[in-house]
């Protein structure tokens, strides 16, 4: 924080599990934690379910059913907003923040009324658009008589806050072009990682990876693509393990380290139903704590997302993890991976298959991608590097005279 800065009371919104192992919530906790490594005051509140993160004061709605994680969207998210939001007040009356930062389209609803009751600027944080997800995720379909109303709500919603943070260009052109929010209240903030705490294989003690290799099953010797994330058909898992089969025609040492969740079960009865018996490891959810030796098992990583109004926080702990990394070619891989990323069109299990292939084929070159995946990481894409970028959002809509956003 500047030296002679406001230290911000700061009441966080997040209708989700926080904290559960996969991409918002990591985006979540790296800011807040970030923010009150510097001296702000947070308070975050949040579904019931998931867990606790040291440092970060949580309070969660009430829920006789506490339990399970709710990823997307869903019928339930309904009655756990409806729970959230009195919560949240209850918390906001309490604290007396100084600005109100919401995640997610049913977290600026809710920090909307409360930002407007107690006089408070509300920040947004963007991750994508409500309906998209609702269309990704098979909540909705195109032909849905809720879709135009849900459109105009979601434009409604975008258009309330004083900034809105977005992590891609997409997001910044999603939101002034399809959404009508005015340019100068948009602001870029990238996902963010922390190169301390992902970093390469080197780093590693050789005999703790070699014990993990074998508590997993991987072969000694063998060559191993990862996978950290969320396992979905919108997430390209499916994509990736078509590509998989065709690789492991060619490829007799490479195995893919699928980790990740929901739907293991599903996901390792395709696997075997494409051949891959004994070349998939499906590990289930890895901690956040341990996902940095899980992904220095990886020779190359892969990133197989098809939706392309979400952020893709994974290629950022790839890349500070030192991973070349194959990815489908969407608009937040080009950003983030520049000229170092190895890209096929989405949808097309040939060329995934192909663009890992490319990577297995020229280890030095891929490892040279890898030195420079981090090395950009490292200069551009760091909780720090986001953290500045928030306080400067908070000054500005805190500020009577109306400092003008940096973007």
């Amino acid at each position: 924080m500047e030296r002679g800065a406001k230290r911000m009371r700061i009441l966080a919104i997040a209708p989700t599990s926080f904290f559960a192992d996969y991409g918002c919530h990591v985006r979540i906790r790296g800011q807040l934690t970030a923010l009150a490594g510097r001296g702000h005051t947070v308070r975050l509140v949040a579904y019931p379910s998931g867990r606790d993160v040291a440092g970060l004061p949580t309070t969660r709605a009430p829920w006789p059913r506490a339990g399970a994680i709710q990823v997307g969207s869903s019928r339930l998210k309904i009655a756990l907003d409806a729970l959230l939001a009195p919560t949240a007040l209850a918390v906001a009356l309490r604290f007396r923040p100084d600005v109100i930062h919401a995640y997610l389209h049913e977290g600026a609803l809710i920090g909307w009324a409360i930002a407007a009751l107690m006089r408070r600027p509300l920040v947004f944080d963007f991750q994508g658009s409500l309906t998209a997800e609702m269309l990704d995720h098979r909540f909705l379909s195109l032909r849905s008589r809720w879709l135009p109303l849900l459109q105009r709500l979601e434009r409604w919603i975008d258009q309330r806050p004083a900034a809105v943070l977005v992590s891609s260009a997409h997001g910044r052109r999603l939101l002034a072009d399809r959404f009508g929010v005015s340019p100068g209240r948009i602001i870029s903030l990238p996902d963010s990682v922390d190169p301390c705490f992902f970093h390469p294989a080197v780093a590693f003690d050789p005999a703790e990876l070699a014990a993990l290799r074998t508590r997993l099953g991987l072969r000694p010797g063998g060559r191993v693509i990862v996978y950290l994330g969320l396992l979905a058909t919108y997430q390209g898992t499916d994509l990736l393990l078509a590509a998989m089969a065709r690789l492991a025609e060619r490829y007799g040492d490479v195995h893919l380290l699928l980790m990740g969740f929901p739907f293991v079960d599903r996901y390792r009865r395709q696997a075997e139903t494409l051949g891959l018996t004994g070349r998939v490891t499906l590990t289930g959810g890895v901690p956040y704590e341990l996902a940095p030796i899980h992904l220095a098992l990886g020779e190359i990583a892969v990133a197989p997302k098809l939706s392309a109004t979400e952020g893709s926080g994974k290629a950022l702990t790839y890349m500070a993890a030192g991973l070349p990394v194959a990815a489908t070619d969407i608009p937040i891989h080009r950003e983030y991976l520049g000229q170092w990323g190895v890209y096929a069109p989405p949808n097309e299990p040939q060329a995934l298959a192909g663009a890992l292939g490319q990577l297995l084929d020229d280890p030095a070159g891929a490892a040279l991608r890898g030195r420079k995946l981090r090395e950009r990481a490292e200069r551009a894409y760091t909780w720090s590097h986001a953290a500045d970028i928030v306080e400067g959002v908070y000054q500005s809509v805190t500020s009577p005279c109306g400092v003008p956003f940096s973007s």
